[in-house]
Protein backbone atom coordinates (compact mmCIF):
# COMPACT_ATOMS: atom_id res chain seq x y z
CA UNK A 1 0.00 0.00 0.00
CA UNK A 2 1.25 3.51 -0.80
CA UNK A 3 2.18 5.82 2.07
CA UNK A 4 -0.86 7.97 1.43
CA UNK A 5 -3.15 4.95 1.47
CA UNK A 6 -1.56 3.61 4.64
CA UNK A 7 -2.37 6.87 6.42
CA UNK A 8 -5.90 6.90 5.01
CA UNK A 9 -7.19 3.50 6.10
CA UNK A 10 -9.46 5.10 8.67
CA UNK A 11 -10.47 7.96 6.36
CA UNK A 12 -13.74 8.28 4.51
CA UNK A 13 -13.64 6.70 1.06
CA UNK A 14 -12.76 9.06 -1.78
CA UNK A 15 -15.29 7.10 -3.85
CA UNK A 16 -18.30 5.23 -2.48
CA UNK A 17 -20.86 3.37 -4.57
CA UNK A 18 -24.02 1.88 -3.11
CA UNK A 19 -26.38 -0.25 -5.17
CA UNK A 20 -25.21 1.32 -8.42
CA UNK A 21 -26.87 -0.03 -11.55
CA UNK A 22 -27.09 0.90 -15.20
CA UNK A 23 -29.59 -0.64 -17.57
CA UNK A 24 -29.82 -0.36 -21.36
CA UNK A 25 -33.37 -1.39 -22.12
CA UNK A 26 -33.63 -4.93 -20.79
CA UNK A 27 -29.85 -5.34 -20.46
CA UNK A 28 -28.42 -4.86 -16.98
CA UNK A 29 -24.87 -3.74 -17.85
CA UNK A 30 -24.13 -2.95 -14.18
CA UNK A 31 -26.14 -4.36 -11.30
CA UNK A 32 -26.17 -3.45 -7.60
CA UNK A 33 -22.47 -2.51 -7.31
CA UNK A 34 -21.09 -1.51 -3.90
CA UNK A 35 -17.55 -0.15 -3.90
CA UNK A 36 -15.32 1.80 -1.50
CA UNK A 37 -11.99 3.26 -2.62
CA UNK A 38 -9.86 5.00 -0.01
CA UNK A 39 -7.64 8.03 -0.63
CA UNK A 40 -4.30 7.15 -2.21
CA UNK A 41 -5.36 3.61 -3.12
CA UNK A 42 -4.42 1.83 -6.35
CA UNK A 43 -7.45 -0.19 -7.45
CA UNK A 44 -7.82 -2.42 -10.52
CA UNK A 45 -11.23 -3.38 -11.87
CA UNK A 46 -10.92 -6.61 -13.84
CA UNK A 47 -13.17 -9.06 -15.59
CA UNK A 48 -13.91 -10.66 -18.95
CA UNK A 49 -15.38 -8.79 -21.92
CA UNK A 50 -18.92 -7.63 -21.19
CA UNK A 51 -18.40 -7.65 -17.41
CA UNK A 52 -19.60 -4.03 -17.10
CA UNK A 53 -16.28 -2.40 -16.24
CA UNK A 54 -16.36 0.47 -18.73
CA UNK A 55 -20.04 1.11 -18.05
CA UNK A 56 -19.17 1.38 -14.36
CA UNK A 57 -16.43 3.90 -15.22
CA UNK A 58 -18.90 5.88 -17.30
CA UNK A 59 -21.45 6.20 -14.51
CA UNK A 60 -18.78 7.10 -11.94
CA UNK A 61 -17.37 9.80 -14.23
CA UNK A 62 -20.84 11.10 -15.09
CA UNK A 63 -20.72 10.21 -18.77
CA UNK A 64 -23.81 8.03 -18.21
CA UNK A 65 -26.54 8.48 -15.59
CA UNK A 66 -27.19 5.65 -13.19
CA UNK A 67 -30.41 3.69 -13.38
CA UNK A 68 -30.26 2.98 -9.66
CA UNK A 69 -28.04 3.56 -6.65
CA UNK A 70 -25.91 6.35 -5.20
CA UNK A 71 -22.44 7.71 -6.02
CA UNK A 72 -20.44 9.68 -3.48
CA UNK A 73 -17.26 11.43 -4.56
CA UNK A 74 -14.98 13.14 -2.03
CA UNK A 75 -17.75 12.80 0.57
CA UNK A 76 -20.36 14.45 -1.67
CA UNK A 77 -23.40 12.92 -3.34
CA UNK A 78 -22.76 13.38 -7.07
CA UNK A 79 -25.31 10.85 -8.34
CA UNK A 80 -27.19 13.47 -10.36
CA UNK A 81 -24.30 15.83 -11.09
CA UNK A 82 -22.82 16.10 -14.61
CA UNK A 83 -19.36 14.97 -15.66
CA UNK A 84 -17.95 18.52 -15.77
CA UNK A 85 -18.86 19.07 -12.12
CA UNK A 86 -17.19 15.83 -11.07
CA UNK A 87 -14.11 16.91 -13.02
CA UNK A 88 -14.04 20.21 -11.15
CA UNK A 89 -14.16 18.29 -7.87
CA UNK A 90 -10.99 16.41 -8.82
CA UNK A 91 -11.88 13.42 -11.02
CA UNK A 92 -9.99 12.86 -14.28
CA UNK A 93 -10.34 9.91 -16.62
CA UNK A 94 -9.04 8.44 -19.85
CA UNK A 95 -10.97 6.45 -22.45
CA UNK A 96 -10.38 3.23 -24.36
CA UNK A 97 -10.07 5.36 -27.49
CA UNK A 98 -7.90 8.42 -26.83
CA UNK A 99 -9.79 11.68 -27.34
CA UNK A 100 -7.15 13.99 -28.81
CA UNK A 101 -6.93 17.01 -31.10
CA UNK A 102 -4.88 15.37 -33.82
CA UNK A 103 -4.12 18.63 -35.65
CA UNK A 104 -2.67 20.38 -32.60
CA UNK A 105 0.64 19.97 -30.82
CA UNK A 106 1.18 17.82 -27.76
CA UNK A 107 1.52 20.92 -25.60
CA UNK A 108 -1.66 22.48 -26.99
CA UNK A 109 -3.63 19.29 -26.31
CA UNK A 110 -2.54 19.25 -22.68
CA UNK A 111 -3.07 23.01 -22.33
CA UNK A 112 -6.64 22.75 -23.60
CA UNK A 113 -7.34 19.91 -21.19
CA UNK A 114 -6.37 22.20 -18.30
CA UNK A 115 -8.47 25.10 -19.60
CA UNK A 116 -11.43 22.80 -20.12
CA UNK A 117 -11.44 21.62 -16.51
CA UNK A 118 -10.79 25.06 -15.06
CA UNK A 119 -13.45 26.87 -17.07
CA UNK A 120 -15.99 24.08 -17.49
CA UNK A 121 -15.65 24.48 -21.24
CA UNK A 122 -12.93 25.37 -23.73
CA UNK A 123 -12.22 29.10 -24.17
CA UNK A 124 -10.01 30.47 -26.96
CA UNK A 125 -8.71 33.44 -24.95
CA UNK A 126 -6.63 33.20 -21.78
CA UNK A 127 -4.87 36.15 -20.14
CA UNK A 128 -1.10 36.17 -20.91
CA UNK A 129 0.03 35.65 -17.32
CA UNK A 130 -2.47 32.87 -16.77
CA UNK A 131 -1.50 31.37 -20.12
CA UNK A 132 2.12 31.12 -18.96
CA UNK A 133 1.07 29.38 -15.75
CA UNK A 134 -1.09 26.86 -17.58
CA UNK A 135 1.61 26.24 -20.18
CA UNK A 136 4.04 25.46 -17.36
CA UNK A 137 1.52 23.00 -15.92
CA UNK A 138 1.10 21.41 -19.34
CA UNK A 139 4.85 20.92 -19.72
CA UNK A 140 5.11 19.42 -16.24
CA UNK A 141 2.27 16.99 -16.98
CA UNK A 142 4.06 16.00 -20.20
CA UNK A 143 7.20 15.29 -18.19
CA UNK A 144 5.27 13.08 -15.79
CA UNK A 145 3.90 11.12 -18.75
CA UNK A 146 7.37 10.94 -20.38
CA UNK A 147 6.14 12.74 -23.51
CA UNK A 148 7.89 16.08 -22.88
CA UNK A 149 10.34 15.39 -25.71
CA UNK A 150 7.48 15.75 -28.22
CA UNK A 151 5.81 18.93 -26.92
CA UNK A 152 5.93 20.78 -30.23
CA UNK A 153 4.98 17.82 -32.41
CA UNK A 154 1.54 17.50 -33.99
CA UNK A 155 -0.34 14.73 -32.20
CA UNK A 156 -1.58 13.21 -35.45
CA UNK A 157 2.02 12.38 -36.37
CA UNK A 158 2.69 10.42 -33.18
CA UNK A 159 2.60 6.67 -32.71
CA UNK A 160 -0.28 4.94 -30.91
CA UNK A 161 1.73 4.48 -27.72
CA UNK A 162 2.58 8.17 -27.68
CA UNK A 163 -1.11 8.98 -28.05
CA UNK A 164 -1.64 7.04 -24.84
CA UNK A 165 1.06 9.09 -23.14
CA UNK A 166 -0.55 12.34 -24.30
CA UNK A 167 -3.91 11.16 -22.96
CA UNK A 168 -2.27 10.35 -19.62
CA UNK A 169 -0.60 13.76 -19.55
CA UNK A 170 -3.96 15.44 -20.25
CA UNK A 171 -5.52 13.62 -17.31
CA UNK A 172 -2.60 14.42 -15.01
CA UNK A 173 -2.60 18.08 -16.04
CA UNK A 174 -6.00 18.47 -14.41
CA UNK A 175 -4.22 17.77 -11.09
CA UNK A 176 -6.77 15.10 -10.14
CA UNK A 177 -7.41 13.64 -6.74
CA UNK A 178 -8.95 10.59 -8.46
CA UNK A 179 -7.50 9.30 -11.73
CA UNK A 180 -9.47 6.69 -13.70
CA UNK A 181 -7.75 4.96 -16.61
CA UNK A 182 -9.70 2.75 -19.02
CA UNK A 183 -7.47 0.19 -20.77
CA UNK A 184 -4.33 2.38 -20.79
CA UNK A 185 -2.19 -0.47 -22.19
CA UNK A 186 -4.52 -1.27 -25.08
CA UNK A 187 -2.53 -1.71 -28.29
CA UNK A 188 0.84 -1.02 -26.71
CA UNK A 189 4.02 -2.94 -27.47
CA UNK A 190 5.91 -4.82 -24.78
CA UNK A 191 8.32 -1.92 -24.31
CA UNK A 192 5.50 0.63 -24.16
CA UNK A 193 3.69 -1.49 -21.57
CA UNK A 194 6.82 -1.52 -19.44
CA UNK A 195 7.03 2.28 -19.67
CA UNK A 196 3.35 2.59 -18.75
CA UNK A 197 3.86 0.38 -15.70
CA UNK A 198 6.76 2.54 -14.57
CA UNK A 199 4.73 5.72 -15.05
CA UNK A 200 1.81 4.35 -13.02
CA UNK A 201 4.07 3.16 -10.24
CA UNK A 202 5.65 6.63 -10.14
CA UNK A 203 2.35 8.50 -9.71
CA UNK A 204 2.15 10.86 -6.76
CA UNK A 205 1.06 9.02 -3.64
CA UNK A 206 -1.83 11.42 -3.06
CA UNK A 207 -3.46 10.53 -6.39
CA UNK A 208 -6.01 7.77 -6.06
CA UNK A 209 -5.86 5.47 -9.09
CA UNK A 210 -8.55 3.19 -10.49
CA UNK A 211 -7.77 1.34 -13.69
CA UNK A 212 -9.43 -1.13 -16.01
CA UNK A 213 -6.78 -3.27 -17.64
CA UNK A 214 -6.70 -6.55 -19.56
CA UNK A 215 -2.94 -6.90 -19.16
CA UNK A 216 -2.88 -8.82 -15.90
CA UNK A 217 0.85 -8.29 -15.44
CA UNK A 218 0.33 -4.53 -15.36
CA UNK A 219 -2.89 -4.63 -13.33
CA UNK A 220 -1.63 -6.93 -10.60
CA UNK A 221 1.71 -5.18 -10.35
CA UNK A 222 0.24 -1.69 -10.02
CA UNK A 223 -2.87 -2.44 -7.94
CA UNK A 224 -3.02 -2.87 -4.20
CA UNK A 225 -6.60 -4.09 -4.33
CA UNK A 226 -8.59 -5.73 -7.11
CA UNK A 227 -12.32 -5.79 -7.84
CA UNK A 228 -13.44 -8.58 -10.17
CA UNK A 229 -16.65 -8.14 -12.15
CA UNK A 230 -18.73 -10.66 -14.09
CA UNK A 231 -21.99 -10.01 -15.91
CA UNK A 232 -22.33 -6.56 -14.39
CA UNK A 233 -21.76 -7.59 -10.78
CA UNK A 234 -18.83 -7.56 -8.37
CA UNK A 235 -18.03 -11.21 -7.68
CA UNK A 236 -14.88 -10.94 -5.55
CA UNK A 237 -12.48 -8.38 -4.12
CA UNK A 238 -9.02 -8.87 -2.68
CA UNK A 239 -5.32 -8.23 -2.93
CA UNK A 240 -3.48 -9.22 -6.11
CA UNK A 241 -2.23 -12.36 -4.34
CA UNK A 242 -5.74 -13.30 -3.25
CA UNK A 243 -7.06 -12.75 -6.78
CA UNK A 244 -4.34 -14.94 -8.29
CA UNK A 245 -5.23 -17.72 -5.85
CA UNK A 246 -9.01 -17.46 -6.25
CA UNK A 247 -10.45 -20.47 -8.11
CA UNK A 248 -13.57 -18.60 -9.24
CA UNK A 249 -11.39 -15.94 -10.86
CA UNK A 250 -9.41 -18.64 -12.66
CA UNK A 251 -12.56 -20.36 -13.86
CA UNK A 252 -14.25 -17.19 -15.13
CA UNK A 253 -11.32 -15.15 -16.33
CA UNK A 254 -7.71 -16.15 -15.93
CA UNK A 255 -8.02 -19.64 -17.33
CA UNK A 256 -9.39 -18.62 -20.72
CA UNK A 257 -8.91 -14.86 -20.97
CA UNK A 258 -5.38 -14.24 -19.70
CA UNK A 259 -3.57 -12.22 -22.34
CA UNK A 260 -6.68 -11.76 -24.48
CA UNK A 261 -7.19 -8.78 -26.73
CA UNK A 262 -8.55 -5.63 -25.07
CA UNK A 263 -12.29 -5.31 -25.01
CA UNK A 264 -14.37 -2.72 -26.76
CA UNK A 265 -17.84 -1.30 -26.42
CA UNK A 266 -19.69 0.48 -23.67
CA UNK A 267 -20.44 -2.54 -21.57
CA UNK A 268 -16.76 -3.27 -20.87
Amino acid sequence: MTEAAAHAESAEPILRLRGVGRRFGGLHAVSDVDLDVIPGERRAILGPNGAGKTTLFNVVAGDLPVTSGRIELFGRDVTREPARQRAKLGLARSYQQSRLFLGLSVEDNIFLAIVGVGRGHLRPVVLPRKDAELRARAREAARRAAIDGRLGDVVGALAHGEHRQVALAMALAAEPKLLMLDEPASGLSRGERQLLTELLLALDADITLILIEHDMDIALRVAERVTMMHEGRVIVEGTPAEIRANQLVHDLYLGSHYGSEPEGGASG
